[in-house]
């Protein structure tokens, strides 16, 4: 089967422009037009590549990769208008595979995505999830909400950026320093406090009784963890 390419635009001309060379080229073509869409489709359909355009109503791209990287490794070149090296540099630090810069010939947009369709089939693709359950916690990692039982829990970007942290490395021990640099960013990495007062909300509103806690449990003199269950 051919590989499927997921375009997203809120261009019609540049949709229809790539999506007519994609399918000369025996390319299976599916399209969205915001960055929210995209995340749902490539949760739901699976495509073998992602063009993502910037600048897009409801989810930027930016925020869409971001959104689909929590569950999915699918190549993604990021679509620019203006090609700056501070966006470049964004979006590849976002694991971005690749970027391509409008205006663009329809050569060039072939030979990006025949490059990264290649260097995909030689290390291999994988999507995780896009549900993650945890006894009766849901994440919805594509639309970034999360259920408790079936209602839904409103998390602050930094909690729920902690709890992505222990659903991402279930079973594994975290140490106050590793959350605190990966949530907070390296020069927070002592401020025990901090820690400490989120993981309490975020028992407070993800636990059936705080005090004695199933989804993120405490090891003594260790860290945290989100146990297997």
């Amino acid at each position: 089967m051919s590989p499927c390419i997921l375009i997203v635009d809120d261009e019609p001309r540049y949709l229809r422009l790539m999506q007519a060379n994609l399918v000369t080229e025996g390319y299976q073509v599916i399209e969205a037009t915001n960055g929210q869409q995209a995340v749902d489709m490539v949760a739901e359909k699976h495509p073998d590549l992602v063009f993502l355009d910037v600048m897009m109503p409801v989810l930027d791209g930016f925020t869409a990769l971001e959104r689909i990287r929590e569950f999915s490794n699918v190549p993604i070149i990021i679509v620019t208008a203006r090609g700056n090296e501070q966006e470049r540099v964004r979006g590849l630090g976002l694991c971005a595979d690749d970027y391509i810069v409008k205006p663009f010939s329809a050569t060039e947009v072939l030979a990006r995505a025949r490059a990264v369709l290649r260097r995909a089939q030689s290390s291999g693709s994988l999507f995780q999830q896009s549900i993650f359950p945890h006894g009766n916690l849901r994440i919805d990692f594509a639309r970034a909400e999360v259920f408790k039982g079936d209602k839904m829990v409103f998390l602050s970007a930094t909690e729920y950026r902690l709890l992505l942290q222990f659903a991402h490395n279930i079973g594994s021990v975290l140490t106050s320093e590793q959350l605190l640099t990966d949530v907070w960013g390296p020069e927070y990495r002592d401020d025990k406090e901090i820690l400490w007062v989120s993981i309490s909300r975020l028992r407070q509103k993800l636990e059936t009784d705080p005090k004695n806690p199933q989804h993120i449990v405490t090891r003594s003199g260790l860290g945290y963890t989100m146990p297997q269950l």
